[in-house]
């Protein structure tokens, strides 16, 4: 199994690239952003996945880990081959998807080629509480000058406990937006405050 490559583009054009290893060129396919940021000459290192049929072996390439989960989701859906996962990326990024598979919104799905109403709608059902992981943090969150990974954390840490997303979302920004530095830099400390802001009087969201 290949996960990773790192080496000297080849070529690069698009949605594919030619990335050489140990004087082995591995053809990679790409989004065709991705495919642009390449340059011929330069180092380049990539996420892979590789999907193995009888007759080919295919190599996908992504950005960072969480194109890659992505990835790996869609393709785990009927109906959703890897080119057509790769498509969904080349429209969508990770957290546009998140995003539209909280809202039980197959619109955006509909928009990429060769993605079906049918099987837009199977992707939102089939990705529902799966993304959890791989979903970015509200903007007011961040704006607000909590450090991404702890908001992150503590993000999934009331969604495990049973708080709805974007409920659990809005009173991250609120508590943030409340309190000193030191409290937005500590998970413990940011969980507790906002556990302590959704209060008993917001169970009823849940």
């Amino acid at each position: 199994m290949i996960s990773s490559l790192r080496g000297t583009v080849l070529s690069a054009s698009g949605g594919n690239a030619v990335i050489e290893v140990g004087g082995v060129g591995f053809a990679v396919q790409l989004t065709p952003d991705h495919v642009l940021s390449l340059r011929v000459g330069d180092e380049a290192f990539v996420h892979t996945s590789m999907i193995v049929r009888e007759d080919s072996l295919q190599l996908f390439g992504f950005v960072d880990r969480e194109q890659l989960d992505v990835f790996e989701l869609l393709t785990g859906v009927t109906g959703v081959g890897p080119k057509s996962a790769i498509g969904v990326l080349s429209v969508l990024a990770p957290d546009q998807i998140a995003d539209a598979v909280a809202a039980d919104d197959d619109a955006p799905f509909r928009k990429v080629s060769g993605i079906g109403p049918k099987t837009a709608k199977l992707i939102v059902v089939s990705l529902t509480g799966k993304l959890v992981a791989t979903r970015r943090v509200a903007p007011a969150v961040k704006a607000a000058g909590a450090p991404s990974s702890v908001a992150d954390s503590v993000l999934i840490a009331l969604v495990g406990l049973g708080w709805p997303e974007k409920v659990a979302g809005e009173a991250i920004a609120d508590v943030v937006a409340d309190t000193d530095e030191s409290a937005r830099d500590s998970v413990q400390t940011l969980l507790r405050l906002t556990l302590a802001h959704l209060g008993p009087a917001a169970q009823g969201a849940r």
